[in-house]
């Protein structure tokens, strides 16, 4: 809009509260209440798919882990390095891979005969037990899954199997192992109801209840309370139906009023249904239609809880519309009431100020411009300030400045401190990078060090500045930390974990695997603002920051091999949890020192 068609605030005010209040009152009235209606049912809709992303994570979790040692043993037999010829390092790497998964119930691995190994967790006390077998004799129900292995050389879960044996109904991951094109056996990785229903009962709450369902069908996987039941349980019913458990509330799943998605804005993929407990309490009970995210595991989520969760704040809006009708009797209430319209742009700025002073520029949506001369100036500056802030951001730490402005300072002076420091760099980055283009070089060195990065903002650290593929990062500014040896550590540790990870990927890709050494050394430094009153950088200056970037340099000649490297100094080594595992290397001369440093690497857990 023209700048001339603009309007001024105050005459805006004087003209529309004078002489039309009363109307324009009673149409913000209807306006507000449609609106917030509207909201309302958004909020709750937007409040229950929160809630079932939230519960489907907890289960994903735990497929995940299935599946991924699923795959991780297959690629080491694959590899040769586990044998159906050795029996008893199968039997221990079985123990090894089912001892941290306290969901799963039991792991086969079979050759294309049905003889292998099998190691179960006891139902009573969680103790491993494991020997060898042969499913024909011993747990027949499992040869099933072994003859749909031999034709198939993609994982799959089963469809509930009860087995006599064990009185007891389970989903089986059965991962076939093929070797160009040939059968040889299969690893199979069992999750019992009950312990399904563990998932369900750790989620649970005394008002929400979470369950597990079967596609297509009534039948319940997993309830907190589905263990009072597990005695029905038989080959021709491997799984109960919504009738048979012991959720009073639940077992009228079938007679419940099917509500409309639209009414509470519930996603179309989710089913909602209501009816009243024992104690005539309305509940409802949002039910996923088909779940695409569990691994294949054939089952949906469900979760009850007490209806006022969703019917309270429309109840509520209800009781404010009575009480504004009442109002509407105030011309003087109207005025008020149309005054806070025509504000609500400034106030939308003024928490939107909030964000940007905490420098949550994420959160920030652009101010829309406005009839009124003042809010249309207002929404353009600060739209081309939060522009400005978000091209500052890009350079400067966001971090760090988040941390110097909790704690009420905009500038630093130098001072000492006790600092622990952390170089990385990648080993042969040099000759690596010359068969990339500038464009393939920049996006690997992005990748890389955005992964460091990440670890460490996550254990409390300041990047001081990225050198090219080398980061410094240090501890214990401007934060006063007792012990900056302790997150420096463990920072360094993560960083193991996630470049073993990304190799690993890089590996599927046919890619090199990247090589990373890592010191970390920590005394007095002076830490602060540094450098000309137009451009200063907030970092730390002196001879420990030399020693770390030596001990990082040192890695080549302690282990060349290494993917990747730690090489702490005494003093970071001293302060360090005995839990965390490290190899003394001893004293060692490094460049521009007179003496030895003694050096240690630490090693992952």
């Amino acid at each position: 809009m023209h700048l001339r068609n603009k309007l001024f605030i105050t005459p805006t005010l004087a003209t529309v509260i004078g002489t039309f209040v009363v109307i324009t009152a009673a149409a913000i009235l209807i306006i507000q209440a449609v609106t917030s209606e509207r909201v309302i049912r958004q909020l709750g809709g937007g409040l229950v798919d929160l809630g079932m992303d939230s519960t489907e994570a907890a289960f994903v979790e735990q497929l995940h882990a299935v599946t991924e040692t699923a795959d991780y043993t297959h690629a080491s037999w694959a590899l040769g390095e586990l044998s159906f010829d050795e029996p008893e390092l199968l039997i221990a790497y079985i123990y090894g891979a089912l001892a941290p998964q306290d969901r799963v119930s039991f792991m086969v691995m079979v050759d294309e005969n049905g003889r292998g190994v099998d190691v179960d967790r006891g139902d009573a006390d969680g103790k491993l037990e494991g020997g060898r077998t042969d499913l024909a004799s011993e747990i027949p129900s499992l040869t099933r899954l072994t003859g749909k292995a031999s034709r198939q050389s993609t994982p799959f879960w089963s469809e509930p199997l009860y087995m006599p044996s064990r009185e007891h109904t389970y989903f089986i991951y059965t991962t076939p192992l093929y070797d160009k094109d040939k059968y040889h056996g299969s690893f199979m990785i069992g999750m019992s109801l009950e312990r399904i229903s563990d998932i369900t009962w750790s989620i649970s709450t005394e008002d929400i209840i979470v369950f597990l369902m079967k596609e297509k069908s009534e039948e319940v996987i997993a309830h907190p309370l589905l263990h009072q039941r597990f005695e029905q349980l038989s080959e021709t019913a491997p799984l109960l139906h919504v009738s048979q458990i012991s959720d009073h509330f639940l077992t009228s799943f079938s007679e419940m009023q099917v509500v409309a998605n639209e009414d509470y804005k519930i996603a179309d993929n989710l089913e909602l249904r209501t009816g009243y407990d024992r104690e005539g309490n309305k509940r409802f009970i949002i039910l996923e239609k088909k779940n695409d995210n569990l691994k294949g595991l054939p089952a949906r989520i469900g979760v009850h809880f007490p209806g006022e969760f969703l019917d309270q704040p429309l109840r509520q809006l209800l009781v404010a519309i009575v009480v504004g009708l009442g109002l509407l009797l105030l011309s003087l209430l109207g005025a008020i009431a149309l005054a806070r319209r025509i504000a609500k742009p400034i106030r939308r700025a003024a928490g939107s100020a909030k964000d940007v002073a905490g420098l949550n520029l994420e959160a920030f949506e652009p101010l829309p411009p406005s009839v009124i001369r003042e809010l249309d100036d207002l929404s353009s500056g600060f739209n081309a300030m939060v522009g400005g802030l978000n091209a500052f951001n890009r350079y400067v730490p966001r971090t760090l400045v988040q941390k110097l402005l909790s704690e009420g300072r905009t500038e630093a002076p130098p001072e000492e401190r006790e600092v622990a420091v952390l170089f990385t760099d990648i080993v042969g980055f040099t000759s690596a990078s010359e068969g990339m283009s500038a464009s393939e070089t920049a996006a690997f060195v992005n990748h890389h060090l955005s992964i460091l990065g990440a670890e460490i903002t996550n254990h409390g650290g300041t990047i001081d500045k990225y050198i090219g593929d080398s980061v410094m990062a240090f501890w214990g500014a401007p934060d006063h930390l007792d012990n900056p040896a302790e997150p420096a550590a463990g920072a360094a540790l993560a960083m193991v974990e996630a470049i073993v990870r990304d190799n690993r990927d890089r590996a599927a890709r046919n890619e090199q695997p990247v090589r990373v050494r890592i010191g970390i050394h920590m005394g007095p430094l002076i830490v602060g603002d540094i450098g000309a009153p137009g451009r200063v950088n907030y970092t730390v200056i002196g001879d420990t920051v030399n020693i770390a970037a030596r001990l990082e340099s040192l890695g080549k000649e302690i282990d060349r091999t290494a993917e990747v490297i730690v090489l702490v100094s005494g003093e970071i080594a001293n302060r360090l949890n005995p839990d965390i595992l490290q190899q003394q290397i001893g004293p060692q001369m490094v460049k521009g020192k007179a003496e030895p440093i003694d050096v240690v690497r630490l090693l992952p857990g």
